[in-house]
């Protein structure tokens, strides 16, 4: 009788596990009603990106991008959770399951799109070059040979490789885990110059004061999106929503210009 209990109990198991894989497999769309279930929404970042998500001096994670999700989580009725992510693991953390989005200065590109669900993009941006405000470089072809810096796994690493024939004249690649430590070691002269996102360099340059400058000579222009696992459209949608809501009401052009001094979002324009 026992044996036959267990049978039954190994079956029954079974068949529950065939169950959930044929109601994972079926298409069904359940990432907005797992989020508005659970109250919360779970954001990932790099807490070192001003001016989108960063830590203030008194360790609160602050930004447009913070500021922007707040208030569409407001409207959705769930709480906003930041989730700092190594940013090298980024899209494991998402296809995991750790977080509901990517929301961080997050660039668009044709590769993040196929393993993806985006966003409609609302900033425009450009990888840079920054140099010390001293360097002779003045153009992009100034730096044969230089040692470059940047952010592993971040978008200014396509930016390198997509850019024709730049690869092939720089000396040397040194990856670092943030932007700010690349900008560290350029100033102390460990790298000749660090290629990073406009925005971030601009706000990096007025906060700290650091002598530096961003040549005009741009790698590529690029879009800032939020990334959501593929095929999460119900819960992109729901977002997208109030993004379009807050750009007609005036709200996304506030926020904007508290943080860049300027409404530069591009949401239904």
């Amino acid at each position: 009788m026992k044996k036959l209990l267990t049978l039954f109990s190994v079956l029954f198991i079974s068949m529950l596990a065939l169950f959930a894989q044929g109601a994972s497999d079926s298409g069904v769309d359940n990432s907005l009603n797992n989020v508005l279930e659970r109250g919360t929404f779970i954001l990932g970042l790099d807490d070192s990106f001003p001016p989108m998500g960063f830590r203030d001096e008194n360790g609160e994670i602050v930004g447009f991008d913070i500021d922007t999700a707040r208030e569409v989580c407001s409207r959705l009725g769930v709480e906003l959770v930041c989730q700092p992510i190594d940013w090298n693991a980024k899209e494991q953390e998402l296809a995991t399951g750790n977080i509901d989005c990517i929301w961080n200065g997050f660039t668009v590109t044709d590769e993040r799109r196929e393993q993806m669900t985006f966003s409609d993009p609302y900033v425009n941006n450009a990888q840079v070059l920054v140099v010390r405000g001293d360097s002779p470089v003045q153009t992009i072809a100034d730096l044969e040979g230089a040692t470059i810096g940047v952010q592993a796994g971040s978008s200014a690493q396509d930016a390198i490789n997509d850019t024709p024939g730049f690869l092939d004249t720089i000396g040397e690649i040194v990856e670092f885990r943030e932007n700010l430590t690349a900008l560290m070691d350029l100033e102390i002269g460990g790298c000749d110059a660090v290629v990073m996102d406009l925005l971030v360099a601009n706000d990096n340059i007025n906060r700290s004061g650091s002598d530096f400058r961003i040549l005009d000579d741009t790698l590529v222009e690029e879009e800032y999106a939020i990334g959501f696992r593929k095929g999460d459209v119900a819960l992109r949608d729901a977002v997208q929503q109030q993004l379009n809501a807050m750009a007609e009401d005036g709200t996304l052009a506030e926020i904007a210009t508290k943080w860049f001094g300027a409404d530069i979002t591009v949401v239904g324009k």
